[in-house]
């Protein structure tokens, strides 16, 4: 687990997953409760940055849960980080994910009755999987550039309002790619469905810049307006 989780470890959980045992992160707000908000980690694992990203979440009043989707494990380099995408067993992560949004509907903290997901970069892509394997119970769906092997060939089973943010200049996954996967869930679904496009490349949200392509003010705007989204859609 990250070292923000070690040192409060009333923050680490464990929830059922398919049979077994999964663990992730949850940030709670300080008034004690809640609408539920998944999580889900980039390529480089359950690190820092995605503690933050829960903690920042639960300073909005959501109720943060992180899936680590990795057992433990983060990379430090981008080798490592694909390696580890392109090992990970999608069934294997997506009945973690199931497990996850199963013990948010089931915590005490949460007072809605649908979760919301947001993701970044691999996380991207197991948003929209999630949000179309869940149906009603997934309200809305925020992916960052979503890219790697979860992003469904089909969206027909996606009800969630989805709020897409991805770079013009993202050289993992060509903004023309993100706009047809855009008119792809609009047409399949039927749900509420806006992406948002920045003058910036991929990761353009991590403010660790592990890649260099940190941009702030993209960022920020990315930022309020999920949180927005969020509150809105979230109930």
């Amino acid at each position: 687990m990250t070292q923000h989780s070690d040192e409060n470890p009333r923050q680490n959980v464990t929830f059922a997953s398919n049979g077994d045992q999964a663990h992730g992160y949850l940030a709670t707000p300080e008034s004690g409760s809640g609408a539920g908000v998944i999580v889900i980690q980039e390529w480089w694992g359950l690190d820092d940055h995605i503690v933050d990203v829960c903690d920042r979440l639960a300073a909005e009043g959501f109720v943060a849960l992180a899936p680590d989707l990795y057992g433990g494990k983060v990379a430090h380099g981008t080798d490592d980080a694909g390696a580890m995408m392109t090992s990970l067993p999608v069934d294997r992560a997506a009945r973690d994910l199931a497990g996850a949004v199963d013990y948010l509907l089931g915590h005490d903290a949460v007072t809605s009755r649908t979760v919301g997901a947001v993701g970044f970069c691999m996380g991207g892509g197991f948003v929209l999987m999630l949000a179309a394997q869940q149906g009603d119970k997934v309200s809305a769906a925020v992916p960052f550039y979503g890219v790697g092997p979860a992003v469904p060939d089909t969206y027909t089973g996606l009800t969630a309002a989805v709020q897409g943010h991805y770079g013009e200049k993202d050289d993992f996954y060509p903004v023309e790619d993100a706009k047809k996967q855009e008119a792809q869930i609009r047409e399949e679904s039927g749900a509420e469905v806006e992406f948002f496009y920045y003058d910036a490349a991929h990761a353009f949200n991590n403010d660790a810049d592990k890649m260099g392509t940190y941009s702030p003010d993209d960022a920020a705007k990315a930022w309020s307006r999920t949180v927005e989204f969020l509150s809105a859609k979230v109930s």
